[in-house]
């Protein structure tokens, strides 16, 4: 008797879910609701997530906020640009957040369960709130690193990594450092040096760092004046351009111009030398002559008629007075002819 009451039971059970689900579509297991799920409540509202991986994530999987589960994921398909998945998330609309909120694929212990959760943004402040239908773009959800793959990375890098090169880069070390030790602490010492230097003038160092800085931005407020006169400068540079053979000829010449310079002032150096050594002796009597050379020249360009003349002019005459002498061994006339002491001579204007 208990028996086809327990039998009854389950076909009564079994009747009932199918009937459920031929009022629906039922697309397979994942349709039926877990036991133990998250309450929607009466007013659910469906949110659109966006993922670059979705891992191994199921549908009726949880959603939780605050690691309390607040929905589930309904359902999860290929995004329009057939690149992205998207998993549709049913929450509890009791649940308070922004409409900024972010997604995070995470597992519940390490070979646990995948569950999305839903948070408030950590650096941007909080907007309006999440409104039934709302889509988390994919620049604001992310996963957590998954087991395998942290294995898989540790592996790569104990069998072909650095790992294998400790041992080489420890004997390369040791290899360079063994009887170098003075010098290596030398050097430690001058690089402490080189860094207290540094430190005692970081001020002259900020100074000219904000100089460089005031530079940067004065040639950034002036790049239409710069700009103009690179641009000025094309012509020019294409006039030399075009003009490129002759200056390489006239550089021609000149060179060889140079040559026969250099092999003519060869040539001729013992004349010059000689020259110059004959002018030795004049140049040194001009050096012994002093001061009066220059005198002389006042003289002679105006004797008999010196500066010392213009003391004798009188109006428009000027007295002459001359002593003249017979030189030692003259013989005087006889009777001895009267000469004039003194004399007066008309000169002429002045």
């Amino acid at each position: 008797m208990n028996r086809t009451r327990a039998f009854l039971a389950a076909l009564l059970l079994s009747a009932g879910v199918l009937t459920g689900c031929s009022a629906g579509e039922f697309t397979g297991i994942y349709d039926l609701p877990l036991p133990g799920g998250a309450d929607l409540g009466q007013r659910p509202v469906r949110i659109t997530v966006q993922f670059a991986d979705l891992l191994d994530l199921v549908p009726q999987a949880a959603v939780k906020v605050n690691d309390v589960a607040v929905g589930r994921v309904e359902s999860i398909r290929l995004g329009a640009d057939g690149w992205t998945a998207e998993a549709v998330l049913a929450v509890n609309g009791d649940v308070s957040l922004p409409a900024n909120a972010v997604a995070r694929l995470r597992q519940s212990s390490l070979l646990g369960e995948k569950f999305v959760e839903l948070a408030a943004p950590e650096t941007a402040a909080a907007q309006d709130r999440l409104a039934d239908g709302a889509t988390i773009a994919l620049e604001r959800t992310n996963r957590n690193p998954e087991v395998e793959e942290v294995f898989g990375a540790l592996s790569l890098l104990l069998n072909g990594g650095g790992i294998g090169q400790l041992q080489t880069i420890n004997q390369e070390l040791t290899k360079v450092m063994h009887g170098n030790e003075s010098q290596i602490r030398s050097f430690l010492s001058n690089v402490d040096k080189l860094v207290t230097d540094l430190d005692s003038h970081r001020g002259e160092i900020t100074e000219a760092l904000d100089g460089l800085d005031q530079l940067s931005a004065t040639l950034a407020r002036r790049q239409q004046q710069i700009s103009g006169a690179l641009t000025d400068l094309t012509p020019g540079l294409r006039t030399l351009s075009d003009q490129r053979t002759s200056l390489v000829t006239m550089l021609r010449s000149l060179d060889r111009l140079s040559t026969v310079a250099v092999d003519t002032i060869n040539k001729s150096r013992d004349d010059l030398v000689a020259d110059l050594t004959a002018l030795a002796p004049i140049l040194r009597r001009l050096a012994e002559a002093g001061q009066s050379l220059p005198k002389s020249l006042e003289l002679l360009p105006t004797f008999p008629f010196t500066d010392a003349a213009l003391d004798g002019l009188k109006g428009d005459f000027m007295n002459l007075f001359a002593s003249v002498t017979p030189a030692p061994g003259m013989p005087l006339p006889d009777p001895p002819l009267p000469l004039p002491v003194t004399g007066q001579a008309q000169g002429g204007p002045r």
